[in-house]
């Protein structure tokens, strides 16, 4: 979120300030909190990706994981080039069971940047799907 492209929000606060906000408190493990403080955000500029990554973890993080998997689908549409959006996405799918469609996430999350954490929830979630096949 650029400081120069966003305008005032309605209560006079700047946008980037409540995304800052809502990134620090994801990272605390508050992601309801952060919901709240991004809410003004995801209002004003509802087609930034940036907003809606930090939506989608707020979400996942805190077990929304339909929302989450919309926002983060939404990054998507927006950025196909996102291999975190496309991680998170894939972990989402993982915990709401759809794991072939998990599995498809997190290898091109992975071949786009081959980072243990990608590499270690792909081997994860093929070994669980390897597992139902039989």
């Amino acid at each position: 979120m650029d400081d120069s492209e966003t305008p005032r929000g309605t209560a006079g606060r700047h946008p980037l300030h409540a995304f800052r906000e809502a990134e620090d408190l994801v990272e605390k493990r508050r992601p309801l909190d952060a919901l709240k403080a991004l809410q003004p955000v995801l209002e004003a500029e509802p087609d930034k990706p940036s907003v809606q990554l930090l939506a989608g973890r707020a979400y996942f993080h805190s077990a929304q994981l339909n929302r989450a998997e919309q926002a983060l689908t939404r990054v998507l549409e927006l950025d196909p080039s996102d291999h975190y959006a496309r991680f998170v996405l894939g972990r989402t799918l993982q915990r709401l069971g759809r794991l072939v469609e998990a599995l498809g996430q997190l290898r091109m999350a992975w071949a786009m940047n081959p980072v243990p954490e990608y590499q270690d929830a792909l081997s994860e979630v093929n070994a669980r799907v390897r597992l139902r096949e039989g």
